[in-house]
């Protein structure tokens, strides 16, 4: 079970799903890790949402590009190269009968520490990677139910604090606006920066529409989605005024239309933040047009 934009199909293959740890192929209940991972310990790692369509990862180099970034950030040796893995994610793909509708979570952590203690000079093993694919399709509704968001004072951080834009394992501020969205009856949490402008929402990034225009933040303080940016190219694409800038809140009141974007459910419509309709509260024209310029993206991306 799972909930607003990532509330999803289940399916009972799952269970008999393959996954791949370290490079072989485990039965999902056998996919474990010790308890000395870095990534369980301390968090220690970044990852990835992948969608598979027409049998193709989507967008599968602006993943990966974004993952050796990450690495590169934490100095995490991925240990293979982008060609290995590539082919270490079709191979589990293989091993499931995976090519259509289904999510796969990609991760990286580490590895192995000799003892609980931060210092990445007591990691004993190489990098740990699993890539755990489902057959997991977004709940239909999800493209034309509008979510009812709530803004947290849980605030995105200064990236000398805790850089927002890596996709770390480490998203206890994301889990805890999340609570609080939760706690105030909201499918998600719209997260303000620093500075009190809109940044993102706890696990989507974040759009609104007014008189044509296309608003989402600067930038500055979210993870560098892989969605978000196609949304952005193709209003570029499409000759549809685009902008990333600081706006307050109050902007978003006062919108004819708000979304969301993200790997997993693609846009989704939003109806209410705070308690406040947005617009008619419901999907309307801009993100009815964005969603199909976005499937048709995605269609073009994996054919072949």
């Amino acid at each position: 079970m799972s909930f607003g934009t990532h509330a999803y199909v289940p399916d009972d293959r799952n269970a008999t799903a393959i996954f791949n740890l370290n490079g072989k192929l485990v039965p999902r209940d056998k996919a474990v890790v010790n308890v000395f991972d870095s990534g369980f310990m301390l968090g220690d790692g970044v990852w990835e949402g992948l969608r598979v369509h027409q049998g193709k990862v989507a967008f599968l180099a602006d993943h990966l590009d974004r993952l050796w970034e990450g690495a590169a950030a934490l100095d995490i040796d991925i240990g293979l190269t982008r060609e290995a893995l590539t082919d270490r994610i079709y191979e589990t793909l293989a091993a499931n009968n995976m090519d259509e509708g289904v999510h796969i979570r990609l991760m990286l952590t580490r590895g192995l520490r000799s003892t609980p203690y931060q210092d990445p000079r007591v990691v004993i093993s190489d990098a740990t990677i699993v890539i755990a694919p489902e057959f997991k399709n977004p709940d239909p509704a999800t493209a034309s139910r509008a979510q009812n968001l709530y803004t947290v004072s849980v605030r995105r951080g200064r990236p000398d604090v805790q850089d927002p834009g890596l996709n770390s394992h480490s998203k206890i501020n994301c889990v805890t606006a999340c609570i609080q969205a939760i706690r105030a009856g909201a499918d998600e949490g719209l997260m303000l920066d620093p500075q009190g402008f809109v940044a993102t929402c706890n696990s989507t990034h974040f759009f609104i529409v007014r008189k044509g225009e296309v608003w989402t933040s600067s930038g500055d303080y979210c993870l560098g989605g892989i969605t978000r940016g196609k949304i952005i190219d193709l209003c570029r694409a499409n000759d549809i005024p685009v902008f990333e800038k600081n706006f307050p809140l109050a902007k978003c009141y006062s919108a004819d239309e708000a979304f969301t974007t993200g790997t997993f459910a693609g846009l989704a419509p939003v109806g209410n933040i705070d308690g406040r309709k947005i617009g008619k509260g419901e999907c309307g024209p801009m993100v009815k047009r964005l969603q199909g310029l976005y499937l048709d993206l995605i269609h073009a991306d994996t054919a072949g």
